[in-house]
């Protein structure tokens, strides 16, 4: 499985995220004789197979340089082609440990869509667990069932339903679930159709992805009329920090700049007033100089005193979706619960 097990060394027909920039992922699937096209030059196929994941391969020219990543569910979701809205990793993983998904768990989702939060999921409860995940609109969910064919994703069944209407139960099979996800336009209609699919003997926990309040005062409603509880709303806004080494700068260098511009503009004006162009000189190593041309160094090299820095994105990420989670007690619970209760009222 591709996602999940990982492999050292590139083969024919395997899928490849090739890093072009930060903002720049695009998946290859390696076919022999066929070429990956950049601004920055074209990348034989055949230059990959063989290679380990992670390397840097250079165009035949070296005009340019990508690098050969190894899938995962947080680079998918930056390459893959958008469907529908998807779920990014700030969200999915946050949904993740929250509903203590792992190996072994039997996961519901609604809404399959894009598939990027599937991915996730698939490689979360691994080959022991199982992901059951339902998709409406059928040329989405025919896109996806080929997708997640070619990535190898064997612990999920996809099914092509309307859940709202038509319920979660697969003919023959017990889903028996302990994690339910819904990224559903009126996950409050989809709700009450759980109550056979998922654990009678497991705490369930469930996750309602909803863009608006509206839709989570519904679905609240809803889950409170069907008995769940622990009812709580969460909205998630990532922000990265960039870090890197900077030169710690003097005050001296900056004057010397300073002195060395005014210089220059002095002999400048002299030859004018004498008639004369002032000549374009020859290069000349002026040595290392912060402020301006001179000599290029690599950040952190030696020879030079750095500090670390860091500093906030320009722009925080803007909302995608309120979170909204609850949980199901297994059936023996509810008992104890409701005799402990019945045994205080009688004192």
């Amino acid at each position: 499985m591709t996602f999940v097990d990982r492999k050292k060394y590139i083969q024919e027909g395997d899928l490849v995220l090739v890093y072009v920039s930060r903002t720049l992922i695009k998946p290859v699937y390696v076919k022999s004789g066929e070429h990956f096209n950049t601004r920055f030059g074209s990348f034989p196929h055949d230059s990959m197979i063989g290679l380990e994941f992670g390397s840097q391969i250079t165009t035949p020219k070296d005009r340019g340089f990508v690098y050969l990543l190894q899938p995962t569910p947080e680079l998918w979701t930056m390459s893959l082609p958008h469907r529908t809205q998807i779920v990014y990793t700030p969200d999915s993983s946050y949904i993740l440990q929250r509903l203590n998904v792992n190996v072994g768990s039997k996961v519901i989702e609604a809404g399959t869509g894009s598939g990027s939060f599937t991915h996730a999921f698939a490689r979360s409860v691994n080959e022991e667990g199982k992901l059951y995940t339902f998709e409406f609109h059928e040329t989405r969910y025919l896109k996806a069932k080929e997708e997640f064919t070619k990535h190898g994703l064997n612990n999920l069944i996809i099914t092509h339903r309307d859940v709202c209407e038509n319920g979660f139960e697969i003919d023959n099979i017990d889903l028996d679930a302990d994690t339910v996800f819904l990224d559903l336009p009126a996950p409050w209609s989809a709700i009450p159709k759980l109550t056979n699919v998922i654990s009678k003997n497991r705490t369930v926990g469930i996750c309602c992805f909803s863009p608006c309040f509206e839709q989570v005062v519904k679905t609240v409603e809803t889950l409170q009329d069907e008995g769940w509880l622990d009812i709580e709303l969460t909205e998630v806004q990532g922000r990265l920090f960039e870090s890197h080494k900077a030169m710690k700068r003097e005050v001296d260098d900056a004057v010397k700049r300073l002195q060395f511009v005014k210089e220059k503009q002095r002999e400048g004006l002299e030859l004018i007033k004498a008639g004369k162009h002032p000549r374009k000189e020859a290069e000349k190593d002026y040595g290392f100089n912060p402020f301006g041309k001179g000599k290029r160094i690599i950040e952190g090299e030696d020879g030079y005193e750095w500090m670390n820095v860091s500093r906030l994105e320009h722009e925080v990420k803007t909302h995608t979706s309120y979170l909204l989670f609850a949980k199901k007690l297994p059936h023996h619970a509810i008992k104890v619960n409701n005799n402990s209760n019945n045994t205080s009222e009688t004192i």
